[in-house]
């Protein structure tokens, strides 16, 4: 052992890059394989076993597990207690193949999709125990491929049942609606669950469930129906008495949350849980309850106020404004159109309310004959604490105390105490300046979500993009309009780098990592599916990433979805953001299954190889998706770029000074593509002599080890020769130079011509 080495009191593991004869690349790891990393968090960095600053990047696993197995368009709602989330995202046999492919991808973070509806279909207390075993037996798998996952318990508007994903049906039968009604009452918007939201009318329609009855009264009901709706006893499924319904939800949200945890909170490939995806108030702090806040809430289709959505559930008839799409903005009010014209009602007669609408009988809204209207009685209702008076915050009084409840109980479970735990806020917010220390978790991971709002809503993409999120605190549009890829990358660098910015003034020193980014596929009337030019999608996704990479932020992409198809994406409420999909593969090729695998382990491992090409069938855009990144830093990262045309990287970081810290490892980890190698191309770094770097084509590592010295340390790694550019760096200038230097000619001419 070097004296160096020796030097430091053993209180960590040491990597055995401290060994003064070490060479790099032989101490059998690579980049991007977290088995057996035991990463941890210090300070905004997730660290591995070494101290080692790492960046994390994969995918969300997966779209599909969104909708059950035995899903049909034509029968929803019906039968919803005997669906199965088994094989979702894909069967246990057909695993391999795609962890295989995730990690030759280097995308090894995984965001592990699960909902409460796969948990408990049934009921409260019946438990799916196959999807159970499943769940366990797949995720057991992932440390033989280098993969880590969170598991994040997914919900969109509530429930399948209200237009989205997430909770079982028995949550909105507690409550008292009847799910066979919803859409006709304008309850929820459930084309999607049919196979719709495919048409230009239906697109993107799927988010205005937040502010229908259903998904708006589950929220609130949820998180506060102990202040909103004391009235509402209902059975409670543990005993023989009554409880209120705020009390019976999230008992019965943490009861499945602990079988989930206790089913997979051991596993070695499971570094930690997210409590629920894009949390939402439903009603609570709503401003208004005769219209909702155009600014914050999307408008488009029928767009029922509050109260019209209470008396349209009470079984009247009315009139609702109608949301077009439009440009510059949004969305524009075009007509009126009449809804639930037959007087049906959501509120069973057999449920807790006895038929009557909840908030009627909270006195929140009454009906007056004289005038044929509801009337609202009690305009603040969900402004303030209808006992105390006082103003309430979503955040504070429900949402963080809920946190906390659901990490005692979680924690509790046998080793799952020292967890990474991930959080969210409402969606397109910044983090909340309430989120004091007192309000954080242990081990508390921020994964925040980033979509470029513009396209997703006009599913569209060119040279011309918005800064949406500045346009939405005032800015004018004019100022906030980018042209070309170059600017492009820059209006979303800005974005994201806000994103973290306002995390770490919030939070302080904590992690952050995007938890949802991607791009529609299906962008610009879905002419690459007919034309097989994805450049548009390889633009925006490269302009993305890139934002991600100038913010040094590890992602999990949106989404990895085996299930893709060109007609109808990844199947649920129209979208389609996978650029994997087993249909889209050009060969017929088969991998050997899971059973094979394992009976025949070395005939069938060069299948699964990191340099298997035939792996890359099936994906879109690689060359955007698939890049160079710096997976295990010894020291802390600070300027990371990859120029996706050229294949080159610039890379600082820098030694930390404290001798403890420089101590524990001098090898940095760089993923680097073997797919960027081809055709013969040879990897070159400057900055560093040829005895400090390797590079190993199977491991898809790049292994630098500078020398033994702190302070900042500068590579460049370039390919020679360079890749051929795949992406018109289009600027502002470079396409209209002409066009202002004609109109310049043509005033000169002018002005001279009249001075003569």
């Amino acid at each position: 052992m070097s004296s160096l080495a020796a030097s430091y009191v053993l209180l960590e593991p040491t990597h055995p890059s401290l060994e003064q004869d070490y060479e790099p690349g032989s101490s059998g790891s690579y980049a991007h394989d977290w088995s057996k990393s035991s990463i941890k968090i210090e300070g905004r960095y997730f660290v591995d076993r070494y101290g080692r600053a790492c960046n994390l990047r994969g995918v969300n696993l997966s779209g599909n597990c969104k909708a059950p197995k035995n899903h049909d368009n034509d029968s929803f709602p019906a039968h919803p207690e005997t669906v199965t989330f088994v094989d979702r995202p894909f069967s246990l046999e057909e695993a391999p193949e795609h962890f295989a492919r995730l990690r030759r991808w280097g995308l090894t973070f995984i965001r592990f999709l699960v909902t409460w509806e796969a948990l408990a279909p049934a009921s409260p207390t019946a438990f799916s125990t196959p999807y159970l075993t499943y769940l366990r037996s797949l995720l057991s798998l992932l440390p033989e491929y280098g993969i880590t996952a969170f598991v994040s318990l997914h919900q969109d508007v509530w429930s399948r049942y209200s237009g989205g994903s997430g909770a079982p049906a028995w949550t909105l039968s507690t409550v008292g609606f009847s799910i066979d009604s919803l859409e006709e009452c304008g309850a929820a918007w459930l084309k999607g669950m049919k196979g719709g939201g495919l048409t230009i009318e239906e697109r993107g329609l799927w988010p205005t469930g937040y502010q229908k009855l259903a998904a708006a009264t589950m929220a609130t009901c949820f998180w506060a129906g102990d202040t909103f709706a004391d009235k509402l006893k209902v059975k409670d499924p543990k005993g023989d008495g009554e409880v209120g319904i705020q009390t019976m939800l999230q008992n019965a949200f943490l009861d499945a949350w602990e079988v989930l945890v206790q089913t997979v909170g051991d596993l070695e490939g499971v570094i930690g849980f997210e409590m629920l995806n894009e949390p939402h108030p439903g009603y609570i702090n709503l401003p208004s309850l005769y219209e909702f806040d155009y600014n914050t809430e999307l408008h488009l289709g029928a767009i029922p106020s509050a109260l019209t959505g209470f008396t349209l559930g009470a079984g009247h008839s009315a009139t609702v404004p109608f949301w077009s799409r439009s440009y510059p903005m949004p969305s524009k009010l075009t007509h009126q159109v009449t809804i639930n014209q037959e007087g049906k009602k959501v509120w069973r007669e057999d449920g807790p309310t006895k038929g009557q609408c909840l908030w009627e009988m909270h006195g929140v809204w009454g009906w007056d004959n004289d005038k044929n209207q509801g009337i609202a009685l009690k305009e603040n209702y969900f402004k303030k604490h209808p006992e105390t008076g006082n103003k309430v915050d979503w955040y504070t009084d429900f949402y963080f105390p809920f946190l906390k409840r659901w990490e005692e109980r979680i924690r509790a479970v046998s080793g799952v105490k020292d967890k990474i735990l991930f959080v969210e806020a409402i969606p397109n917010e910044f983090c909340p300046r309430s989120w004091t220390e007192e309000h954080q978790l242990k081990n508390m991971v921020y994964a925040p979500h980033w979509y470029d709002l513009n396209a997703l809503f006009q599913k569209s993409y060119g040279n011309l993009t918005a800064n949406v999120q500045a346009i939405a605190r005032g800015l004018p549009i004019p100022f906030a309009l980018y042209w070309g890829h170059a600017s492009a990358r820059n209006n979303f660098s800005l974005q994201i780098g806000n994103l973290a910015k306002e995390s770490y003034i919030s939070l302080g020193e904590k992690p952050v990592i995007i938890g949802e980014c991607g791009i529609p596929m299906d962008m610009n009337e879905k002419e690459a599916f007919r034309s097989g030019n994805f450049k548009w999608q390889a633009k925006m996704m490269d302009a993305m990433i890139t934002g991600l990479e100038r913010s040094l932020l590890g992602f999990t992409l949106w989404n990895y979805n085996p299930d893709n198809v060109d007609d109808h994406g990844d199947s649920w409420n129209g979208e389609n953001f996978s650029w994997f999909g087993m249909s889209h593969r050009r060969s017929a090729r088969s991998f050997p299954k899971l059973s094979s695998l394992q009976s025949d382990p070395s005939g069938t491992a060069e299948f699964f190889a990191q340099q298997n090409t035939a792996l890359d069938d099936g994906g879109r855009i690689l060359r955007a998706v698939v890049r160079p990144y710096p997976a295990k830093v010894a020291g802390i990262p600070k300027k990371w770029t990859y120029e996706s045309n050229t294949g080159q990287v610039d890379f600082t970081w820098e030694e930390p000074v404290t001798q403890e810290k420089s101590l524990r490892s001098r090898e940095t980890e760089i993923f680097f593509p073997s797919m960027l190698l081809e055709n013969g191309r040879k990897i070159v770094v400057d900055g560093l002599p040829s005895n400090a770097w390797t590079y190993d084509v199977g491991k898809q590592t790049l292994y630098v080890l500078p020398p033994v010295e702190t302070g900042t340390k500068r590579i460049t790694v370039r390919l020679d020769p360079p890749l051929e550019p795949f992406l018109r760096m289009a600027t502002h200038w470079q396409d209209f130079a002409a066009l202002y230097l004609a109109i310049l000619s043509i005033l000169a001419a002018i002005i001279w011509m009249w001075v003569l």
